[in-house]
């Protein structure tokens, strides 16, 4: 009995609880925090700011994942690419997942309200609720563009990276989310089409399934298109320099071309490839923004 017993109700373990918080997704929406924080200062970002800011940024954003793996387990449970979950599979029990979001959402709430400012505090808030609830809950099931509307969570990090510095919104600010906000759909529909027999299963409307892989991959060009623009921005507002508008469109190049690789249908890899590209794509693209910014120190921030 207590062998059985054992084996339905297998032990969390600190990975689980690691693994709820999505730590590849939380690291690369830190990035692009701290990116924010250095674009919006000449010099150095404080040191405080730069810890506690990213510090109380990160602990939301992993509760926002947990909750993820909550409202999901489910669907979880059925698709390859997430039964394993610690959720989904029993290890995290849904009362200790509860708790273990709402500890690392009102500790990194108190040290954003307490040591940042109020306005990154409550932007923090409104990202963590769009993510966790608005898409998660409500727009994932409820129409093929739900990562379009959705994605508008997850861009937010630079901004409230910036506003952590200056405690304010500024138009630079609302451009990096910008970019951020196109990338998504393009970087998100290509996995898509990889999983979209899962997601069928599952009844998730996303594109490749409600209006097939061609119809998503014309998207998935017209978007990278508009997103290729949009990152050329930086530059003609005076944002960014030379650097970073020659990587802009070296790296823009690059998206384009599995862009187009994807809609030839010719490489059965091209879905994951893009997928990949796209993660590459972003990391750097902000990394060369941030060296451009020292370099070539071309904007006054007011």
């Amino acid at each position: 009995m207590s062998q059985t017993s054992a084996i339905a109700t297998p032990k969390a373990t600190w990975r689980d609880y690691k693994e709820l918080t999505k730590p590849n997704v939380v690291l690369l929406m830190i990035l692009t925090s701290v990116i924010g924080m250095f674009m919006a200062v000449p010099g150095m970002v404080p040191l405080r700011v730069l810890v506690l800011g990213n510090l109380g940024i990160a602990l939301c954003a992993g509760a926002a994942a947990a909750v993820n793996h909550l409202v999901d387990q489910r669907v979880d449970q059925q698709m390859a690419r997430t039964r394993n979950r610690p959720v989904a599979k029993g290890r995290v029990s849904t009362r200790g997942a509860v708790l273990f979001a709402t500890l690392l959402g009102g500790v990194g709430m108190a040290i954003l309200i307490i040591w940042i400012n109020p306005l990154t505090a409550w932007l923090t808030l409104a990202s963590l609720v769009g993510y966790a609830f608005v898409y998660t809950m409500f727009l994932k099931r409820a129409t093929p563009q739900n990562i379009v509307i959705g994605g508008l969570a997850g861009a937010a990090p630079p901004l409230l990276g910036w506003t952590a510095v200056t405690g304010e919104i500024h138009g630079h600010a609302l451009l990096l989310v910008l970019i951020i906000f196109a990338w998504t759909p393009p970087h998100f529909w290509a996995l898509a089409i990889h999983r979209r027999e899962e997601y069928a299963a599952v009844d998730i409307p996303m594109l490749p399934v409600t209006h097939g892989v061609k119809f998503t991959k014309v998207h998935i060009l017209l978007y990278t298109l508009m997103m290729f623009a949009i990152t050329l921005l930086p530059f003609v507002t005076r944002m960014s320099g030379p650097l970073y508008l020659l990587g802009a469109i070296v790296l823009g190049g690059g998206f384009l071309y599995w862009a187009i690789e994807l809609l030839r249908d010719r490489n059965p890899n091209a879905p994951m490839e893009t997928f990949k590209y796209s993660i590459i794509y972003l990391m750097a693209l902000f990394v060369v923004m941030l060296v451009d910014h020292y370099l070539f120190p071309v904007a006054t921030l007011a």
